[in-house]
């Protein structure tokens, strides 16, 4: 699997090397994913992190993040394969970054009453550097289709 992995330019913040960790990262998000191991995915995050997943559910602290995954990985997510395909990260603070995380998926399956699973995706990632580690701090799933230009007049309906 290929892993297209870019980073914007630098807003004078974090050093070369916070980028390749926040890269790495991203790297070893896709690989946990892909082995279905909730565990390994839930160790990206602070212990206070939280995620907000493509069906707006929340999901608050470490543990329960690894809890949802775990139950996750049983059905709806079995056979997914996860690539990244553009990370784009901007440093706010030399220990807080912002990454926007593009995504594809196949093989997921919709929860029941759930819209079908996104096929593709964005991320927003706050990241804090913990001692050496950046990890996820808080992170928000996007369903993506692609950009239309937006209607100059009337729409009809019938």
């Amino acid at each position: 699997m290929l892993l297209v992995l870019l980073a914007a330019p630098l807003v004078g913040f974090a050093a070369e090397s916070d980028l390749d960790a926040i890269r790495t990262l991203q790297t070893e998000q896709a690989a946990a994913w892909n082995r279905h191991d909730a565990q390994a995915c839930a160790a990206l995050f602070t212990s206070n992190g939280d995620v907000v997943n493509v069906l707006g559910w929340w999901w608050r602290g470490r543990d329960q993040i690894q809890r949802k995954l775990s139950e996750a990985f049983v059905f709806v997510f079995r056979d997914s394969q996860l690539t990244i395909t553009d990370v784009k990260v901007r440093t706010l603070s030399p220990t807080i970054a912002i990454a926007h995380v593009r995504w594809t998926m196949d093989g997921a399956r919709a929860p029941p009453g759930a819209p079908q699973p996104p096929r593709e995706g964005i991320q927003l990632q706050v990241l804090t550097k913990e001692g050496r580690e950046w990890r996820i701090a808080s992170f928000q799933n996007t369903n993506s289709l692609p950009e239309q230009s937006f209607p100059t007049g009337p729409v009809q309906t019938h």
